[in-house]
């Protein structure tokens, strides 16, 4: 049974995690960095069912961000967290965006990131990323 967090500490995660996928469709490489521990793990679609290690795999797609384009929306539609030294956030992330045409896509992808307390605050150390 997992440690419940309390509200403040629910709050700074929920927060990191906010800035953690800004970062991410902004193509803002520096804030992913500071967020991720170098030895990131990650299962994700583009991977092709490969465990990712380390930060250079998540270095071409986040930079390859297309800056002219506008970033799609997205947001945490469910979350639930667990804390100790360890805390997992699962949720549901919806994201929204246009087609070359114009026409709008919504995606969703289900799955936890986890995130570690170390000395120099909460790093991002690993996650697991399925579409819905």
């Amino acid at each position: 049974m997992g440690i419940c967090m309390s509200q403040n500490a629910a709050a700074e995660l929920l927060a990191l995690n906010q800035k953690l996928l800004d970062s991410i469709v902004n193509g803002d490489w520096k804030t992913y960095t500071d967020l991720c521990d170098p030895a990131l793990t990650a299962f994700e679609p583009e991977a092709n069912g490969q465990l990712v290690q380390g930060l250079d795999f998540h270095s071409l797609l986040i930079s390859s961000s297309n800056a002219a384009a506008p970033a799609p929306s997205h947001d945490v539609l469910t979350s639930r967290a667990s804390s100790g030294r360890f805390a997992v956030l699962a949720y549901v992330r919806l994201t929204q965006s246009l087609e070359a045409g114009g026409n709008p896509v919504t995606s969703a992808v289900a799955g936890p990131r986890v995130w570690e307390r170390k000395p120099s605050g909460w790093k991002h150390t690993h996650f697991h990323r399925s579409p819905c």
